[in-house]
């Protein structure tokens, strides 16, 4: 079987890509017909649809799939050391270069280097990126010596290239190397028939790795969840499957209780095709919230079980109160509490569990960050980010 030939069900399987939709179905045979070129592509796509799987595609099935392969966020790189984590630098090239580093388009060499968010990059290193896309040769910080590299670059963006060119943001010629070809992944609105089949997998995931039941929709709530525009498209899908097998104790989720975890005000507006919230944040931000709900759930059943034993040996005159937390009655107790009771925030609980954290590990970040599941930069940018 040749490339174009090639089981679009199998490749699927091989690189956990859920949905039959054409257009998905579309980018993955063309990914395979490049594959074995060293064209460049871009992949471009909202913000949440699942470009990383095409490189990863591409990547495996080119005569580079035994070379290395390197994946990058450029949005997650400070700017002030962005060519240096691409081309390495010289020891002494600027503050804090203690040794010779190697940059990835060195260490990638015969290999395959993905450039996500490609269009973050600041004008001075998108010239360096395009001299060295065009005749493999690039310059370490703090060097003078050309260097040579073989590699094969994907880039991928949720912004407009267009509009970012016509801003002065994008370099033009740039964006013509890097959009040799090009391939779209559509977003989860417009694949209707594939939005409860992830709902169905992601259930099934989350159900594993928490050791319960997983959760079922009734058919009002598929109607409702295919209705849905899905401005985050899969990362928002898969998020709201976590926080429902979660928190829900009912396995078989209404329409009605599927609404409380969509946010209506959110379903109508135009997607952004470019925000300062990046990956990092979202994961980093969603890591954060999710423990602070499992060590609210785990305090309430231990409240519960204390209860339950103080009512058994009947030193509890009082009915027990239900103590399970449903968003009506955090919307309603809102509404009834005093202005100055309005101040706990999401913000409130992240700094919280970091700090409590910190404190467990005597104020050890490294360690913090490795129990929170974020990045020790990324513990150190949500400290000053809230001022604490």
């Amino acid at each position: 079987m040749d490339r174009t030939n090639r089981n679009i069900q199998d490749i699927k399987q091989r690189f956990s890509i859920t949905g039959n939709d054409p257009e998905l179905e579309r980018a993955i045979e063309v990914a395979c017909q490049v594959a074995g070129t060293d064209l460049s592509v871009l992949v471009t796509g909202e913000s949440g649809v699942g470009k990383e799987a095409i490189p990863q595609i591409i990547h495996a099935f080119s005569p580079r799939k035994h070379g290395p392969y390197f994946a990058v966020n450029c949005g997650a790189i400070p700017e002030g050391t962005i060519d240096s984590e691409l081309f390495g630098h010289e020891k002494g090239a600027f503050t804090g270069a203690i040794d010779t580093r190697k940059g990835y388009f060195e260490v990638a060499n015969g290999g395959t280097l993905f450039l996500d968010e490609v269009a973050e990059l600041p004008l001075s290193t998108q010239v360096r990126l395009l001299r060295v896309i065009q005749s493999g040769e690039f310059i370490k910080v703090g060097s003078s010596t050309v260097q040579k590299t073989d590699v094969r670059v994907i880039a991928a963006t949720n912004v407009n290239l267009p509009k970012a060119i016509a801003s002065g943001k994008f370099r033009e010629d740039l964006y013509y190397r890097l959009n040799t070809v090009p391939i779209t992944i559509p977003p989860l609105r417009t694949r209707k028939g594939d939005i409860h089949m992830l709902f169905k997998k992601f259930a099934a995931d989350f159900a594993d790795r928490y050791v319960m039941p997983p959760v079922r929709l009734e058919p009002e709530a598929v109607q409702l969840l295919e209705a849905y525009s899905w401005p985050g498209n899969i990362r928002q899908l898969k998020s709201i499957a976590e926080q429902i097998s979660v928190l829900e104790h009912d396995r078989l989720i209404s329409a009605d209780v599927l609404r409380k975890y969509l946010p209506e005000a959110r379903a109508n507006l135009p997607v952004s095709t470019s925000s300062p919230y990046t990956d990092a944040d979202y994961n980093a931000d969603r890591s954060l919230i999710m423990q602070a709900l499992y060590t609210l759930r785990n305090e309430v059943n231990e409240i519960k079980e204390r209860l339950a034993g103080e009512e058994e040996s009947g030193t509890n005159e009082a009915p027990a109160r239900s103590l399970i937390i449903h968003p009506d009655d955090v919307h309603s107790s809102a509404e009834e509490a005093p202005r100055e009771e309005e101040s706990y925030t999401i913000q409130d609980a992240n700094i919280e569990l970091i700090h409590k954290a910190l404190e467990r590990h005597g104020g050890n970040r490294k360690a913090a960050a490795a129990e929170l599941g974020i990045s020790e930069r990324t513990l150190y940018r949500k400290l000053k980010q809230f001022d604490r």
